[in-house]
């Protein structure tokens, strides 16, 4: 697809989302099998639920910004590569504190993705006057940052539990994104 416009960026855009999202929902129950820590572990399962809603509905905001049918599937080559690195990183981590820290940074890399994509797609929504789609896109941002926030209070436990161990953490807990955004 020739992107000429902004439409078609922000088309291209949630389509790359679609894709990130059902990438995301694929790699979450490899991460649940491997996650240890109750408390990651819930936040793991919620994120699972949460893609799948919000594939759902970016399904709808894409149908809403299509004019002429779904156009072809776009592969989310950047999310790809952070589920690629997240695998490899959970399998080399050998001890189930280290495995949980590693999940964590790799959840969280897959998440910090996520807001700037979505962040972006309501920002074109918003300025193509798409306020229906600016509302669902808004609503999805706002569950990611969400989840950013419960992952970092996981993350300092985890960490810490691993720091108390001996053991040093592959991962070091920054604030939260809603302070860098």
């Amino acid at each position: 697809m020739k992107i000429e416009s902004l439409e078609d960026l922000y088309l291209e855009q949630l389509q790359l989302l679609l894709d990130a999202e059902t990438q995301v929902a694929s790699v979450l129950p490899e991460m649940l099998e491997a996650c240890t820590s109750e408390e990651l572990r819930d936040a793991l399962e919620e994120q699972l639920e949460t893609a799948q809603e919000q594939a759902a509905r970016l399904e709808k905001v894409l149908a809403r910004a299509t004019v002429q049918g779904i156009a072809a599937r776009q592969t989310c080559t950047g999310m790809e590569g952070l589920v690629r690195e997240a695998r490899q990183q959970i399998t080399r981590a050998m001890s189930s504190d280290v495995r949980n820290a590693a999940i964590l940074a790799a959840v969280r890399r897959l998440e910090h993705y996520e807001i700037a994509a979505y962040g972006t797609a309501r920002t074109y929504a918003t300025l193509l006057n798409d306020t229906e789609s600016a509302t669902l896109l808004e609503q999805t941002l706002e569950e990611e940052k969400d989840a950013d926030r419960t992952l970092t209070e996981v993350a300092e436990q985890v960490n810490a539990d691993l720091l108390s161990r001996g053991d040093l953490p592959s991962v070091v807990v920054t604030e939260g994104i809603e302070e860098a955004v």
